[in-house]
């Protein structure tokens, strides 16, 4: 067995609602073997893994697993198994799983739940290798692997502070992107997004950040507000740190002057010796020393957000107890044990270490990190409270004397945060501090918040629910997602969709097969219909509204790249993609391109094509609530919706009407959307009321869909006609048979003298849907270029031409009227140069831009054309331009 590929899926997609990974193994010889039929291998697994005894599987109740076992399952169900055991194991609870075979035999997909992506990956690795082991008879340490699991996770997981906001953003509905594997996130979409970073936010200026990074300025900014600060002086030296504490007479605390999490920091400093020796551990993190008077008292964390205290905690040193048997080296590790701790933020409580800093404090109690401390005695390895270096916190919100509150809502609004973690020192935080009981220490940006939400005592208090309200007072960060998928139509769609909202005054993000869209400029270019694009444009700050194209293949291989939508439309389901990735039939496409009813929000709407049976059978399926369209004045199932007062929109006299019920209202005259051609153009007759439907649907008012529509005008690739004096060119991307037989069905009605058609079909397709495409043109055009795509996808070449003619061919064309020309450039040249007065010359493309440039030489460079032009289309036979 080898794992081929590891594949993850976050968000919504064909298996499940929620993040999945996917699996494909390569079996080989243990393909048809069941684990019945493998010895003891099933004995050995639960063994290692007993666990798996307890798994329901599809049985639905413990010990379903370890009965498939016993009578005989397959290797891609049990590594399904032993993966999402492994992950459970690693603290990363999971149930979700499937195996099924694919295309090719031999290859499976195994497709797992995750929480965390790198958890579920180690995992999957690890099955691999336990698996592998288990079948050669050896054995496998399960603990060492559960631990790598483990540890990948919290490498790969959130810090706390930020999980805990991601968390609370969770609750309150608000879409969550994390950036890369950082602890960035952007909550929200679009123009309503806001971002995290830690909690430092998009509201934290980077000013208000440096100032109180420099402990210095920060204490002359509180001290010229008011606020009561140490005394101190910022040296760049031992001598100078002797100086300036002699200076200031007293007992002194040591610190980098641009430190963080209590590095480097020393406390109640008092000879000569103990100066310079603090000077070089702060040092160490910044050459700016700042010496000050080191004020007794205990120590407090107030947690300011949005102006206004959140929280306050008692933050107490890091210590261990005596025991008279431990040294305290030995007490430390015992109290690491402890699986709250954990390294830097990763827990809610952090390891404690002896360093230098430890060293110098258990000196003043003169100890040592090898003394043995008598039973009940307290030895602090830090003197500074920081949960950073091992400190623990209590709750004390509601002990806060209000003016002690006020103060340090001042002096975070002084410094200009919005998320600030004021520290005090005072004797009692129930008096006021400005009666010279205390003081402020340090202002601090991006405070943690692990403190408050895991005291070691008291009460927790939700901060992160206190961040996310204060970046979103009301609302749940979202923008209108217009959602549209189906497999013709769906980019005129978009772009109908997108140049609605544009007219309505709001910036519109798009993702089409040509790229993405913000606003009116193109901002990047290719095909832009997976999951990767739309979060491109939902994460866009300047995006108001996204019209998101979606197509199968996205949807498949990544899923959505959103979580919800308010908008789903599809547009029409018929033959394409039979035989790629497992794509046998309808069905197989129907089941896939559903996926976008099912997640439309309370309140949405999935708008289904009336005229075909496929989509309407999505209707099952469907969140939101279903808005039918339909080209026809009098289809029987729009009928009977409105008679149940339901919502629908039809053409009825050559206009679009809006119904609810019994009663109807007109959007536009289809007559005054130029690109249905007068009506001619009946797929973009259908395409408008789909347009006008959504907008409708999402309240845009109906003079904005009309003059949105009646001004869409510019739809590149798509009927897009060139008039050449005596001869007519539509350049068009159908590539399936329905796309060919929707166009031959427009332009037979605009008077060609001869239809000729430049045509090829994409290679990944099945043998007879390739076919079908050569029918169908063979049967609607007078006469053939056939040309192939530049990207054979798999084919060999000349293979899919030959598809195309023998289809062609069978439709009835004769071979005297079908030429064979693969290059793209190569073939329109020949059909523009072949061309006769009144001929229609339709181009299906690959490469528009190509496409295009031809067609515009041509039309610099016009000549007068030869009396003949021969062109091969078959080894042995060229048929001549004058039989054209």
């Amino acid at each position: 067995m080898q794992i081929l590929s590891v594949h993850m899926m976050p968000g919504a997609n064909i298996y499940s609602h929620r993040s999945v990974l996917r699996v494909r193994l390569e079996l080989g010889e243990d393909e048809d073997v069941p684990t019945n039929e493998l010895g003891d291998f099933s004995s050995r697994l639960l063994a290692v893994l007993p666990g798996l005894a307890e798994h329901a599987c599809s049985r639905g109740y413990p010990g379903g697993f370890a009965e498939r076992l016993t009578e005989g399952t397959y290797l891609p169900h049990v590594f399904e198994h032993v993966v999402i055991e492994l992950q459970c194991l690693a603290g990363y609870e999971v149930s979700f799983g499937k195996a099924r075979e694919t295309d090719r035999a031999g290859r499976y997909d195994v497709v797992v739940g995750y929480r965390v992506a790198s958890a579920a990956e180690q995992a999957v690795k690890e099955a691999g290798v336990l698996m592998a082991a288990l079948l050669a008879g050896g054995g496998y340490d399960a603990a060492a692997a559960v631990g790598r699991v483990h540890d990948a996770g919290e490498a790969g997981s959130l810090g706390p502070s930020t999980a805990a906001i991601a968390e609370a953003a969770g609750r309150r509905g608000i879409p969550i992107t994390r950036v890369a594997s950082e602890d960035l996130l952007i909550l929200g979409y679009g123009c309503r997004q806001q971002r995290v970073w830690a909690t430092v936010t998009g509201r934290t200026g980077a000013l208000a950040v440096d100032l109180a990074c420099d402990k210095s300025l920060t204490k002359h900014v509180l001290a010229g507000g008011g606020v009561p600060v140490p005394e101190g002086l910022v040296v760049d030296s031992a001598a100078e740190a002797v100086r300036a504490a002699g200076l200031l007479g007293r007992p002194v605390a040591v610190k980098p002057a641009g430190g963080n999490q209590g590095k480097g920091v020393t406390l109640n400093v008092t000879s000569p010796s103990e100066v310079e020796r603090a000077f070089t551990i702060a040092a160490a993190f910044d050459s700016r020393v700042l010496v000050e008077e080191f004020i007794p008292g205990r120590q407090y964390r107030l947690c300011i957000v949005g102006g206004k205290m959140a929280a306050a905690a008692e933050r107490i040193p890091a210590y261990v107890t005596g025991d008279g048997v431990h040294t305290v080296s030995e007490l430390v590790e015992l109290v690491n044990r402890d699986p709250l701790r954990g390294e830097g933020h990763e827990r809610p409580l952090t390891r404690i270490k002896i360093d230098p800093v430890a060293i110098t404090v258990l000196a003043r109690q003169e100890l040592t990190s090898q003394t043995v401390p008598e039973a009940g005695r307290v030895v602090y390895i830090r003197e500074n409270a920081n949960l950073s270096t091992g400190g623990t916190a209590v709750d004390v919100t509601d002990a806060v004397h209000p003016d002690n509150v006020l103060l340090a809502e001042r002096a975070a609004m002084l410094l200009g945060l919005d998320v600030a973690g004021v520290d005090l020192v005072a004797e009692d935080i129930g008096r006021p501090i400005t009666d010279g009981h205390g003081v402020v220490i340090e202002v601090n940006a991006a405070p943690g918040i692990r403190m408050h939400h895991y005291p070691s005592a008291g009460k927790p208090r939700d901060v992160a629910a206190r961040v996310v309200d204060h970046l979103f007072p009301r609302g749940d960060g979202r923008i209108p997602v217009i959602v549209v998928t189906g497999t013709n139509g769906k980019t005129t769609v978009s772009r109908m969709i997108g140049h609605i909202w544009q007219h309505a005054g709001y910036c519109a993000g798009m993702t089409t097969t040509d790229g993405i869209y913000i606003g009116n400029r193109r901002v990047m270019g290719g095909d832009a219909t997976g999951p990767v694009s739309a979060r491109t444009v939902l994460t866009d700050p300047a995006v108001e509204v996204a019209v998101l194209e979606t197509a199968r293949g996205g949807i498949q291989r990544s899923g959505l790249g959103f979580d919800a939508c308010d908008v789903a439309v599809i547009t029409n389901i018929s033959e394409d993609h039979f035989g790629q990735d497992g794509i046998e039939d309808i069905d197989d496409l129907v089941f896939i391109k559903s996926l976008v009813a099912e997640v439309v929000r309370p309140g949405g709407h999935i708008l289904l094509n009336a005229d075909d049976p496929y989509v309407t059978a999505v209707r099952g399926r469907a969140k939101g609530e279903v808005v039918y369209f339909s080209t026809e004045p009098d289809n029987l199932l729009v009928r009977r919706h409105l008679s149940v007062g339901g919502k629908a929109f039809f053409v009825q006299d050559g206009v679009i009407y809006a119904a609810c019920g019994r009663l109807g209202r007109p959007v536009v005259r289809v007559e005054d959307v130029p690109v249905t051609l007068a009506g001619i153009a009946l797929h973009n007759v259908q395409n408008a009321v789909i347009a006008a439907a959504a907008c409708y649907c999402m309240k845009v008012p109906v003079s904005y869909i009309q003059e949105g529509l009646s001004s869409f005008e510019h739809n590149p690739g798509r009927l897009n006609m060139v008039t050449f004096g005596d001869f007519r060119v539509c350049v068009d991307y159908g590539h399936n048979p329905a796309g060919y037989q929707a166009l031959l069905n427009t332009v037979k009605r605009l008077g060609a003298r001869r239809l000729v058609g430049v045509i090829a079909a994409p290679g990944d397709r099945r043998d007879d849907v390739i076919m079908n495409v050569g029918r169908v043109a063979g049967y609607g055009f007078d006469y053939l270029f056939i040309k192939e795509d530049a990207d054979l996808r798999g084919r060999r070449p000349g293979e899919t031409a030959e598809l195309l003619r023998r289809g062609a061919l069978e439709a009835g064309i004769s071979a005297e009227r079908v030429a064979t020309i693969y290059a793209e450039d190569e073939a329109v040249l020949a059909a523009l140069s072949a061309a006769l007065p009144g001929d229609l010359i339709v181009v299906f493309y690959e490469k528009y831009d190509k496409v295009t440039a031809v067609i515009e030489s041509f039309r610099e460079k016009r000549v007068e054309r030869p009396a003949a032009y021969s062109v091969g289309y078959a080894p042995g036979l060229v048929v001549s331009a004058n039989s054209l």
